[in-house]
């Protein structure tokens, strides 16, 4: 299994419109963020989780000629602005796109996407297959068994998914213990670190080492960061062992 962080940064990505900070404008590529996805590839399927506003350009940046599903952690729209664009991969395989979302956020898609769901369509548009995601059920998408862990985002349950040895979290402030045992054994673990100063929505930075440190994984990488962090090889020499940082473009083979 192979996952590349399509996207690493929070809503607005990094560099931010206008802002002229050191993190902005920094030369260094581990400082430039898109907003936050990932791909997993298991025997020849591919997919994705979130299709934010960057979705066409990770494609094209990983060269991605075919892709099975998509699944969705929420309905915010750095996270789902990007569906219209699976109709390039609708065109490429003949057929409807794999879209594995909660009802909430299903209601969302039909809302942003109406002509997509229209009686009468038109030309062009992107064909979706929708399934239901119930946080009490695995479910299986391109081949792969994927377990769904609920987090709170404030007061928005969010989906984090499970693939095997592999944990992603992003978007995430609270726990419950029945969801956190999901995450125990665990080799890889994601977890979302906006800032170092308090958030009502994400974990800070050292919530996010705090709840690594209690699950354990042997690796645990960090994303959904935002420009106010500081620079990646700064916020690299402050993480303990078994913590880092994850930059787009990282793929990890497991």
């Amino acid at each position: 299994m192979i996952v590349t962080f399509l996207g690493t940064g929070t809503s607005q990505g990094v560099p931010v419109i206008g802002c002229e900070c050191p993190v902005c404008t920094s030369e260094d590529r581990k400082d430039k963020r898109l907003r936050s996805s990932i791909m997993v590839e298991h025997e020849g399927k591919r997919l994705v989780v979130d299709t934010g506003p960057d979705f066409r350009y990770q494609m094209l940046r990983e060269k991605v000629k075919t892709l099975d599903a998509v699944i969705f952690t929420h309905e915010h729209k750095d996270h789902i602005a990007g569906l219209d664009d699976v109709r390039a991969f609708n065109y490429r395989q003949g057929r409807a796109m794999d879209i594995y979302a909660h009802p909430r956020v299903q209601e969302a898609l039909r809302r942003d996407f109406h002509y997509a769901f229209a009686e009468k369509k038109h030309y062009g548009i992107p064909l979706l297959e929708l399934h239901d995601i119930d946080k009490d059920h695995p479910f299986t998408a391109a081949g792969v068994e994927v377990q769904p862990i609920e987090v709170m985002h404030y007061m928005l349950p969010v989906l984090g998914f499970r693939f095997g040895d592999f944990s992603y979290i992003t978007d995430g402030k609270t726990i419950s213990p029945t969801e956190k045992a999901k995450l125990r054994g665990s080799k890889i673990l994601v977890l979302n670190a906006l800032q170092k100063t308090s958030h009502i929505s994400h974990f800070t930075l050292e919530e996010a080492i705090s709840l690594a440190q209690e699950i354990g994984a042997e690796q645990t990488y960090l994303t959904h960061i935002s420009h106010v962090l500081g620079k990646h090889a700064d916020v690299s020499t402050e993480l303990p062992n078994g913590v880092a940082l994850a930059y787009d473009g990282l793929k990890i083979n497991f």
